[in-house]
């Protein structure tokens, strides 16, 4: 980590086992099995990426198996009613595959899968072909930043290009990820710009903010309310 936004391509699994179309129902079964993984990608002819399969595209084969004798089932769930008669990958699959590249930020990652509920994301590059997968699990390793990482980066990355000689009066704190900023500033207005770009730090789980502007002399600032006239006797 080096105050660049961590991407994809630093916490993708570069081994990844694929499916052709033309793969067997029980050999898809057998590969997820053997490597204990939920989902595969399926590759077309030329190597690029056209869907994946899961177990939840699975599941079907053994829940129509005896059959609808009333044939409520495959009206309500036509697609699944259909893939409870497949017998290969490319009729399994869930297709488009939605895929990611590795230039992606994690934060784009996170945001996909959420999206489209998956766990998740075959990672291709530009024309289509795969270089990798990243999980959730993946996504979850920034989080294993140490604090002192953290700290370091937020001081030199955010505070310091912010503030400049006057960051010295800024102190930052980082214990289990969460983040305190403690200090005087010469401009308030700059405070949520310290937000934000602290939070965005990767590994950072909170960020709690104790920034004051700089003390008031209501004698060089007569508009300035006195508080030692403005105390009670």
């Amino acid at each position: 980590m080096d105050g660049t936004p961590t991407v994809v391509n630093d916490v993708m699994t570069r081994k990844v086992v694929a499916l052709r179309t033309g793969a067997a129902f029980k050999d898809i079964v057998k590969t997820m099995r053997e490597w204990r993984v939920s989902a595969l990608p399926v590759l077309d002819d030329t190597g690029r990426v056209v869907g994946v399969v899961s177990e939840a595209d699975l599941l079907p084969k053994e829940e129509y198996r005896q059959g609808d004798p009333d044939g409520y089932g495959l009206v309500r769930h036509p697609a699944d009613a259909y893939k409870a008669g497949a017998v290969m990958a490319g009729e399994l699959m869930s297709a488009p595959a939605v895929t990611v590249t590795a230039d992606a930020t994690l934060a784009h990652a996170a945001r996909v899968m959420a999206r489209k509920g998956v766990k998740r994301l075959p990672v291709v590059d530009y024309d289509g072909f795969l270089t990798g997968i990243v999980s959730r699990s993946d996504l979850l390793k920034v989080f294993l930043r140490t604090d002192e990482e953290i700290a370091e980066e937020i001081r030199h990355e955010v505070v310091v290009r912010l503030f400049g000689p006057h960051a010295e009066s800024i102190r930052t704190e980082v214990h289990d990820g969460v983040v305190t900023l403690t200090g005087r500033v010469r401009d308030t207005a700059l405070v949520p710009l310290v937000l934000l770009l602290a939070r965005a730090v990767e590994g950072v789980v909170d960020v709690r903010c104790a920034l004051v502007g700089p003390p008031r002399h209501p004698d060089l600032d007569p508009d300035l309310p006195d508080p030692r006239r403005s105390a009670p006797a």
